[in-house]
This record gives structure tokens, sequence and C-alpha cells, in this order.
């Protein structure tokens, strides 16, 4: 099953700078377990030492927030779309 995940910038330097890459799995946790056997190191930048998304990064499928969903045990479906938005906090 193919799934489609978009890479942002601040990660792209682990997946040879591009912004697309394909991910494999059933579940965003396979999904993610994947990427990091392919560019090692992914895992760490999103995630905390629980297996669980870090609090600042998004992550969205099929454009819905995983965090509504099932979180790292939400189902992927062949063809979806997978965003990693890290939060921007900042001003003045």
């Amino acid at each position: 099953m193919a799934i489609l995940v978009r890479i942002p910038q601040p990660l792209r330097n682990l997946t040879d700078n591009v912004p697309t890459v394909d991910g494999f799995g059933s579940t965003l946790r396979e999904c993610i377990t994947d990427l990091e056997k392919r560019f090692p190191g992914f895992s760490e930048r999103i995630l905390e030492e629980d297996g669980e998304l870090r609090r600042f990064v998004n992550v969205y499928i099929d454009g819905e927030d995983v965090r509504f969903e099932e979180g790292m045990e939400t189902v992927l479906k062949d063809n979806s779309e997978v965003s990693i938005v890290p939060a921007v906090a900042g001003g003045s």
C-alpha cells in the first residue's frame, strides 16, 4: 500500500531534500516506522520517547488532524496523503 508523505522543510535534510516520499503501512505508526528504516533519525524528530507525536508536530491524513482521529493508530488507506506540519510560534 503506497502512501504519499509530505515532508516539511526542517526534515528534508533526512530525505535528500525531497518534499514528498512514498510511505508504507496500514497505520500512521507503521508508516513512521517504515520512514525511520529508510531515513534514520526521522522518528526521533517527530516522536516523543514513548512513541507518540511530539507536542509541536501536527500530522494530517487526507486533511484530517490525527489528534482528532486515532493518533498514531490512525488507519491509512491506499493513496492516503500524510502531511507533517511542525507548529510555528513567535511574533511580537
